[in-house]
This record gives structure tokens, sequence and C-alpha cells, in this order.
């Protein structure tokens, strides 16, 4: 089968180099953030910076860029800007979660909804969602599939508040909110850098859906990991899910029990015994399917160092400890 990528021939580069090259293209993409975050209003640049400063995994830049150059892409600087409209757009959802859950920390360090309250929190995330239309702004062809990860983003949030007040957090909609809210930006990330390469509607289309399993998979493994490893080594505030009625315990708890009082007591009896409960194994297996199912996808890429990374990039989503 022959594959068009719409560049020149794409000679892989070793393994290493990629690293390099992957490793200086972040490291770009916070030094975008940062100059796209400066403000004349000093509140919104402290806080925009504060949380940006604070890192974080940068795995939605990473696929971006990885993909991007496993489907022939050579445009970097392109690259750069659209991985950090990405990232900001992640970066504003959990500074919106930190008001709506009351989180007190998030990435190792206080949120801004600790240090500057609600109200400049609240600011500070419309702030940097505002910012995302600026540096997509040169990027017309594309922006519709960042746009409809951040529709997707919000309504997987205002389903899962529903589910939540209406006593609804089923298994069935766990799994079509987190497909909203977290999946939709990693399929995102996968489509975006595949388009910025020129690639072929159905390649991209291809690592749409790889971005979106291993989307899934961070997601469930994030939310055992919130019942299983404290928040100093979590690196923000555990347990909220939890003690909110959502996240995987909590659909859990609801598809084996009926009545609220019910289901806290199956929350409490998942919380205490989480390193052995049966639906944490589950949940473990299920994402290891994802991202099998992942790789999968995988088969219509040539081989190269690019390629290779994705795939190291799909197993550390379920290895993770933090």
């Amino acid at each position: 089968m022959t594959i068009h990528f719409g560049q020149a021939a794409f000679a892989p580069a070793p393994a290493r180099e990629i690293s390099e090259i992957i490793g200086e293209a972040l490291a770009d993409v916070d030094t975008r953030m940062k100059q796209i975050t400066q403000s004349e209003v000093t509140v919104l640049q402290q806080a925009s910076h504060h949380i940006l400063q604070a890192g974080g995994k940068r795995i939605r830049p990473r696929l971006l860029m990885l993909a991007h150059i496993a489907c022939g892409g050579h445009a970097l600087s392109d690259a750069v800007s659209v991985a950090a409209a990405l990232e900001l757009v992640h970066t504003a959802s959990v500074v919106h979660d930190d008001i709506n859950d009351h989180g007190m920390l998030r990435r190792g360090r206080p949120s801004v909804n600790a240090l500057w309250g609600r109200t400049f929190a609240l600011l500070t995330g419309d702030f940097l969602f505002t910012k995302v239309y600026e540096l997509m702004a040169p990027y017309r062809d594309i922006n519709i599939t960042l746009a409809e990860a951040t529709v997707a983003l919000v309504e997987g949030e205002t389903l899962q508040a529903s589910a939540v007040k209406e006593h609804n957090y089923t298994r069935e909609a766990y799994y079509r909110i987190i497909g909203l809210k977290t999946a939709a930006l990693f399929r995102a990330g996968g489509m975006l850098g595949a388009q910025l390469a020129g690639a072929e509607s159905r390649i991209a289309k291809v690592l749409g859906d790889f971005g979106y399993n291993i989307g899934l998979a961070f997601q469930i493994i994030d939310d055992i990991l919130d019942l299983t490893v404290d928040s100093e080594h979590l690196g923000k505030t555990s347990g909220i899910d939890l003690e909110q009625g959502r996240g995987y315990a909590a659909a859990h708890a609801a598809a084996d029990t009926s009545g609220d009082t019910a289901v806290q007591d199956a929350i409490n009896a998942i919380r205490a015994k989480a390193s052995n409960n049966d639906a944490i194994r589950e949940g473990r297996l299920f994402a290891e399917q994802l991202v099998a199912n992942a790789l999968d996808m995988l088969d219509v890429l040539p081989e190269s160092a690019a390629k290779s990374e994705l795939i190291e990039l799909a197993h550390s989503v379920v290895n993770r400890a933090a």
C-alpha cells in the first residue's frame, strides 16, 4: 500500500535524534505559551505563568509532534504553535477544573484557585482559552479540528456535572464523558500533527483514532491513580472525583448498587481496598487493551524513529506511576 504524506520523501532519523528534536520542540512550546500569555494585566500574566511554569506531562504536544514527524512533516515551527494552542486548551480546562473541584494542588504546586481565588482563576482560564484563538489564527484549514475538540471538552464536563447531579454516573456515562473531555484532545493532537504534515485525510483520521484510544486509556489510569496514589506523589489533590461521586470508581459502584447510600458505601469500599479491587484490575486491563488497539492502528505508517516513539508514548500511558 502506498501512503502519501504530501511532503518530500522523509528520511527517518535515529531514535536518539528524534528524542532530542522532540525535547527541543517541547521547550519551544513552553516558550511560545509563555510569550503568548504576556499581559499588561499583572494578575493574568502571573497566574498564567504560575500554572505553565509548573510544567506537566506535555503528552498532547508530544503526540502532535511525533505524529507530525511520523507523517513526514518538517514544519516544526508551525507544529510548535499548534501544539502550544493544544496545550493551552488543556491547561485552561484544568484551571477551571480546580474551581469546580475546590482543588488546592495542581502539578505539585498550589493551584491558581488556591493562590488567587475563584474569580481570578475563572478569568485566568478564560484568558488562556482566548489565547488559543490567537495561536491558531494562521491555520484556518485545520482550525476546525481543535475547535471540535474544545467543544467536546466542554460537552464532556457538562455531561459529567449533569450525571453527578442526577445521581446517574453509570459506566456508560463515564466512558462517554471521558471520550469527550479527555480523549477528544488526544484525538486532536494526532490529527493536527498529521494535517500539518499534509497527510491524506484517512491517515490523519488514523492518527486521530490512535490518539483517542490512548486518551481513553490515559484517563482510566489517571482515575485509578487518583484512588491509589496520595496527593504529594500525584501532584494534584487526590480523591476529589471519588468524594464528588464521579470518575472510574463511582461508575463501577453505581453499576453494582442502587440508591445514594448504597453507592456511597460501595465507593468507600473501593477506596479502602483500591489496590486489590477487581474494578481496579479490570480498569487497567481495559486501558491496556485500548493501547493495544491504538498500536495496531500504526501499521499504516512506515517504520521510523518517530513511529517507534509513538509506540513508546502509548505504552507510557498505562505504565506511569503518577
